[in-house]
């Protein structure tokens, strides 16, 4: 891994903030900027792309351990669980499993749905999802378990294959929205047995608004019929033709390709290409250590303050968030901002997520701004 003062310098925000605030939205890099303004500046000179269209795929892919024809692209999270939902079929009875603890986007594409399935909740104890609770919320009528892999709020870390297990033995599929942990924790879809998975860039994937992937298994591509349809959609022959299109018969991908519509936003795309090529070349294990020593760091020093925790403090349970209550939380935020500290207010507290490219001083600064909680 490269050094941390030369990691640092690929990140323009360090000059004037603390910027640690990646479960929100992350600033870019520079080579992620650089690369959007040659493509627009090429683009605008000659007209033609000469990217490869599928790279973005294949950087995905090695990311989760996936093929690139396991990979589709999508605008953003929400519309790569709303694809997984509108696929599934739900007979009588059935229900679909999930937690109080998930972001809203996990949660709206069934009840939105107004089907007879039942949204169940499993519920938190101590800001936990204890597997034996999950164990026990799902039956043989239970269409899908979707959860996020680490939880918006808290920061809670889900162990995937015990999840999967569970789900697969009740004959029940498992979608998993990783936009809290791609890029900063290390992810297997091959090894926990994942169905379906999506993320999209603009948080700790460090890329632009506007790109993301959906991973659905190899075995259950051609099973689905695609909720939307478009010229995307189809096998490349199709359209890579000087030929009128085929409008007659509808020949769908045998990729996850069929379940994209149209055109993707290429200029998102392309900074994506960048930010996953600096996520790759510098390692998500090494990134995990990184952010792991830095929210160890935050942690201790918020229970020195008598601040309490929302987050977790067991290491399996943890995550690139940390989350301490404390009074007026929005105010405090504000606060912290006109220093040049951003962070988040959630769930009566205050959110912390560092990157890799952040330091011990920038944490300590933040803690240095904080006071004890009143009574």
């Amino acid at each position: 891994m490269k050094s941390l003062q030369k990691v640092r310098k690929m990140f323009p925000i360090v000059q004037s903030k603390i910027f640690m605030n990646h479960a929100a939205m992350s600033p870019l890099p520079k080579p992620t900027v650089q690369a959007v303004q040659r493509f627009t500046k090429a683009f605008s000179e000659t007209g033609t792309i000469q990217e490869d269209p599928y790279e973005p795929k294949k950087s995905f892919a090695e990311l989760v351990g996936a093929t690139k024809d396991e990979i589709a692209f999508v605008t953003n999270t929400s519309t790569g669980l709303n694809i997984a939902a509108h696929m599934l079929e739900y007979p009588s009875d059935s229900n679909i499993v999930t937690t109080d603890l998930e972001y809203p986007s996990v949660v709206y594409p069934w009840l939105g749905r107004r089907l007879d399935a039942k949204v169940r909740y499993v519920k938190n104890v101590n800001g936990k999802i204890l597997l034996d609770d999950v164990e026990k919320t799902v039956d043989d009528n239970t269409v899908a378990l979707a959860i996020s892999h680490v939880e918006y709020a808290n920061g809670f870390c889900h162990d995937l294959r015990s999840l999967a297990e569970i789900a697969h033995k009740h004959g029940a599929y498992f979608i998993v929205d990783a936009i809290q942990s791609a890029g900063v924790i290390p992810i297997d879809v091959k090894r926990d047995n994942l169905d379906f998975l999506t993320a999209g860039c603009y948080k700790w994937l460090l890329g632009p608004a506007g790109a993301g992937f959906l991973y659905v298994r190899r075995e259950l591509i051609e099973k689905f019929e695609p909720p939307f349809i478009g010229w995307a959609s189809v096998k490349p022959e199709v359209f890579e033709t000087i030929d009128f299109w085929d409008i007659w018969t509808l020949k769908l991908s045998e990729t996850a390709a069929r379940f994209e519509v149209g055109c993707p936003s290429i200029y998102s795309l392309i900074g994506a290409i960048a930010s996953l090529q600096l996520l790759l070349d510098v390692g998500i294990s090494n990134i995990e250590k990184c952010v792991s020593a830095l929210t160890s760091r935050l942690i201790e020093a918020v229970k020195e303050r008598g601040l309490k925790l929302q987050t977790p403090e067991e290491q399996e349970y943890r995550s690139g968030i940390v989350n301490f209550l404390i009074d007026k939380p929005e105010r405090r935020v504000k606060r912290l901002s006109k220093k040049g500290i951003i962070v988040s207010a959630r769930a009566h507290g205050i959110r912390v997520s560092p990157h890799f490219y952040n330091t011990e001083e920038e944490i300590d600064q933040l803690v240095k701004e904080l006071k004890p909680r009143k009574a």
